[in-house]
């Protein structure tokens, strides 16, 4: 069954389907940031977030709209580990039993975070095994609900909630800058983003070394990148989503590379001058700042920092 493309409409009631669940993240300035950049920054701060990320918005919204008489049989989630954590917590707060599929070499931090929400965990070989046929063998022996990490119109308006709180707060923007894995907090945000201001500029922001957006927008269909080494584990996806791609098409004007010395610098700012601990795949909107990979004719610019799940042994490498 084809799902239908997600609104600035549906972003908007998700945002107010899931008030009270999640918390309504800080924005953020840094004179450093503005010196180094040359532009006024405003970083959308989902480390912030229940859970580290920005993933409990789009679980919760999820769970939030799963059928009443589907609930009983539970939720199954696939994830590297920010959307493990979220579908986690989202369950446990709704009453939902939750298993989650998760890769085996994920951050240990996020597989004992789930562990600690009362989730089952399973763990697969993301070289040799399919996360999403596992998820769907383990469905169709439960009847448990999968929720998928990007590609559904119910994950991807919930995601898109925190762009409509930045623009809320800080309305005139020139541009907004959202890191992209599977693409869909960057779908969801440049649909609401969009909307409130036609001329907003939206680009998306992935490692170099895990650029399937960037060359798929070149070629005009999906590519897929295939086991990138990337530092920034959350945006490790291969390629992006049926439902996403196409939104990403009409609406983002391009994305950014940048390298692993610019997303390690990045979360040095972070720790050092903002006194905020980000994890790699939160880092590459200050990475592509500090880098100067912004286009001309920008001043005024939204950052998102979208978590700060991070293992205290690659905090240890920053120094």
């Amino acid at each position: 069954m084809q799902l239908p493309s997600p609104t600035a409409a549906d972003v908007r009631s998700a945002a107010t389907r899931i008030a009270g669940l999640v918390h309504r993240t800080p924005v953020l300035t840094s004179r450093g940031l503005k010196e180094r950049s040359g532009l006024d920054c405003f970083l959308k701060a989902e480390n912030f977030q229940r859970t580290g990320s920005f993933k409990l918005r789009g679980a919760t919204n999820f769970i939030q709209r799963i059928p009443e008489a589907d609930r009983a049989r539970g939720i199954i989630a696939y994830s590297s580990g920010n959307h493990a954590q979220a579908a986690a917590y989202a369950s446990r707060a709704a009453g939902l039993a939750a298993t989650i599929v998760m890769p085996s070499d994920a951050p240990r931090i996020k597989i004992a975070n789930t562990r600690d929400m009362g989730a089952r965990v399973i763990t697969y070989d993301r070289l040799t095994e399919n996360r999403e046929a596992l998820s769907r063998q383990i469905a169709a022996e439960t009847g448990a609900t999968v929720i998928p990490p990007y590609d559904h119109p119910w994950t991807i308006e919930g995601q898109g909630t925190l762009a409509l709180e930045l623009l809320e707060e800080i309305p005139n923007l020139d541009a907004l800058l959202v890191c992209v894995g599977g693409g869909g907090m960057l779908s969801g945000c440049a649909l609401i983003a969009k909307d409130i201001n036609p001329a907003i500029r939206v680009f998306g922001v992935e490692p170099a070394l895990a650029n399937d957006h960037a060359l798929s927008l070149k070629a005009g269909k999906p590519v897929e990148v295939a086991g990138s080494q990337t530092i920034a584990d959350g945006l490790r996806t291969p390629k992006p989503g049926d439902i996403t791609f196409p939104i990403v098409q009409r609406l983002v004007e391009d994305i950014l590379l940048v390298t692993e010395d610019e997303i390690y610098e990045a979360m040095r700012f972070a720790l050092t001058r903002l006194k905020i601990v980000v994890e790699p795949s939160g880092a590459v909107c200050i990475a592509a700042a500090l880098a100067g990979k912004i286009p001309g004719g920008i001043s005024r610019v939204g950052l998102v920092v979208s978590g700060g799940n991070v293992d205290l042994e690659l905090l240890g490498k920053l120094a």
